[in-house]
């Protein structure tokens, strides 16, 4: 055989084999389909009573996968950085203020049947999502599958290695916690979807919180489907409207004991049920009694 023959055909080989390790590094620097990191759950969905073709079809569409990045804000968010004391700027109260008399006939409605004040009402949807005019850009769906399917050690290994060092948890404080939230995601993601099949929704356009609450009063997808109401009267349940998102506040501040004449300590205790943060609950009682002075 030529020596130049044989030239050729070693140095072909050696391109090949570039070309393939190329792949193979491309190939690892990306990570698996959603498609396939959603598999297991899709499967415990099914399993667990939801149609399967609905599940399966919701899984293929482009927008839906896997979110690390939002996903590892669960183990660094902390609520004593948020600052509360914001809502209780005279500029903040005025606009609630004039809430209350945008929707006024709604919050009246709401005070009259079911014993909800109107002022803890406001105080709450301004301290949520700022009277409503700021509900969160995360996709639900994404948001709750990606931290369900935290129970896969792969995905979860994605998750720590997304969350800078500085900042990262203890180790086992993060598998700790992960292993919680996994199966808390869980139930709330198949709460979103009886809702949103109950109310023919795309689960794909709702977008709210990173931590997968949603519209204005940011409930989360079980308590949809517990407290919230129809306020309107439209036959649907949708908390991007003011008036379902208004009942529907009232009717889970009256569900853990909210009433008319409520002491101090008593409101203190139901309002820690929307929120447990005790910041939260002090700011929303205090926005409450400057609405009512």
């Amino acid at each position: 055989m030529p020596i130049c023959n044989r030239t050729f055909r070693f140095v072909l080989s050696c391109g090949h084999i570039v070309i393939l390790v190329t792949v193979l590094l491309i190939i690892q620097a990306f990570p698996a389909r959603s498609e396939d990191n959603f598999k297991s759950l899709e499967s415990r969905l099914t399993t667990e009573g939801l149609d399967t073709g609905m599940v399966n079809t919701l899984f293929q569409k482009p927008g839906v996968h896997f979110e690390p990045r939002t996903v590892s804000l669960f183990f660094i968010h902390s609520e004593a950085r948020i600052n509360y004391d914001q809502f209780l700027s005279p500029e903040s109260i005025q606009n609630a203020r004039e809430y209350i008399q945008q929707h006024l006939s709604d919050l009246n409605a709401a005070e009259q049947t079911l014993g909800v004040c109107k002022e803890v009402i406001t105080a709450i949807i301004l301290v949520e999502t700022r009277l409503g005019t700021y509900l969160g850009s995360s996709s639900i769906l994404n948001t709750l599958a990606s931290v369900a399917a935290l129970r896969d050690p792969d995905l979860r290994q994605m998750v720590w290695d997304t969350i800078q060092p500085d900042r990262r948890p203890e180790k086992a404080a993060f598998e700790e916690k992960a292993d919680a939230k996994s199966e808390w995601a869980f139930q709330e993601l198949k709460a979103f979807l009886i809702y949103t099949e109950r109310e023919k929704i795309d689960p794909t356009s709702i977008h709210g919180s990173y931590a997968g609450a949603m519209g204005i009063p940011q409930f989360m997808p079980s308590n949809i489907l517990k407290y919230a109401m129809d306020g309107n009267h439209d036959g649907k349940i949708d908390l991007f409207n003011h008036r379902d998102a208004i009942m529907s506040i009232a009717n889970y501040l009256k569900s853990f004991g909210w009433k008319p004449g409520i002491t101090p300590e008593n409101a203190f205790d139901v309002v820690y049920n929307y929120n447990h943060s005790r910041y939260y609950v002090t700011t929303v009682l205090k926005i409450m009694e400057l609405l009512k002075g």
